[in-house]
């Protein structure tokens, strides 16, 4: 009982840094993107979503070293499932009615369905070879590469930035990083001592917890009126998930790839992926698409609890 409180509080304790590092993280990532003339959008879709990433790289690493590999290609899938179908429906849920200034059919969203389409081929076989994990970080340059040079923001209106700005950022992304990594840890205890499934702990619990930062800095971008980073933060972080959280891990051993995984997860994960693209479509999100998207999540997690409780 005393290690279930303990856990209670590491839990509450961490998740109250999260939210207030991801919030200075914000707001320093998009000062320092205006004063180089980078658009919120590109902001959101490079600065914003390769921190709020960190999480599930340090996490995906840290497992492989354990010699508990498995968990990174779960991580990467349900984390990817849970920015889509959680964290994007409750941005559109929240916002009600987004409007995106900037066309995702340019280059993000082809870019986040290769990625996804591309994780699906490559897993097929069972095996992430090194020449895979290569392929996958030239993946991620072109996409940087792309995004900025496609960037078309004004640049005659550049705001002062402070020094200080710099050490808010690494401040606030080194928060965000320890915030997510010990609500995971609080989390995960005490789902092991409420007896649920390791599986189940990979792609859902960890999954989840590697998202909050995704939630977190997406729902306050949204009520800050700057939908724009919400979904670049969405758009990044899946592409940055599939292609560095899993090419960087296998680095330091290999990846054990469970069959489970290409027979629901990634079907689920392309569903969706599939699906934000088609909504996206009109560059608008409804309230209504957003509980569709919600549905989906409901789904994935009652598929994994059946699957093995």
């Amino acid at each position: 009982m005393e290690e279930i409180l303990l856990y209670g509080v590491m839990f509450a304790v961490s998740l109250i840094v999260l939210l207030k590092a991801s919030d200075y993280f914000i707001e320093s990532a998009e000062k320092i993107g205006l004063s180089l003339g980078i658009s919120p959008f590109i902001i959101g879709v490079t600065i914003v979503a390769f921190g709020t990433s960190l999480p599930e790289l340090a996490t995906s690493v840290a497992s492989v070293i354990a010699n508990d590999s498995a968990i990174v290609v779960s991580n990467v899938v349900g984390s990817n499932i849970t920015n889509i179908a959680l964290v994007l429906g409750l941005v559109a849920v929240i916002g009600k009615k987004i409007e995106l200034e900037y066309n995702v059919w340019h280059i993000d969203m082809p870019f986040l369905w290769g990625s996804a389409f591309l994780l699906w081929l490559t897993l097929q076989d069972g095996v992430f070879a090194l020449y895979e994990a290569l392929l996958f970080l030239a993946g991620i340059v072109l996409f940087l590469a792309y995004s900025f040079k496609a960037d078309k923001a004004d640049e005659t209106d550049r705001p002062v930035l402070a020094p200080v700005t710099y050490l808010i950022l690494i401040g606030g992304g080194i928060g965000v990083w320890l915030g997510a990594e010990y609500t995971i840890v609080a989390v995960k205890e005490l789902s092991l001592r409420a007896g649920i499934s390791p599986e189940l702990i990979a792609q859902t619990v960890i999954a989840f917890g590697t998202s909050l930062p995704e939630i977190v800095v997406s729902i306050a971008a949204v009520r800050k009126g700057q939908a724009s980073i919400a979904i670049g933060n969405v758009l990044g972080s899946n592409i940055f998930n599939t292609y560095i959280v899993m090419a960087i891990p296998s680095f330091f051993g290999n990846l054990v790839i469970p069959p489970i995984m290409m027979m629901t997860s990634i079907p689920i994960m392309i569903m969706v992926t599939i699906l934000f693209g088609i909504i996206t479509n009109n560059r608008k999100i409804t309230r209504w698409e957003g509980f569709l998207l919600l549905m989906f999540y409901v789904y994935f997690i009652m598929d994994n609890v059946s699957r093995v409780v």
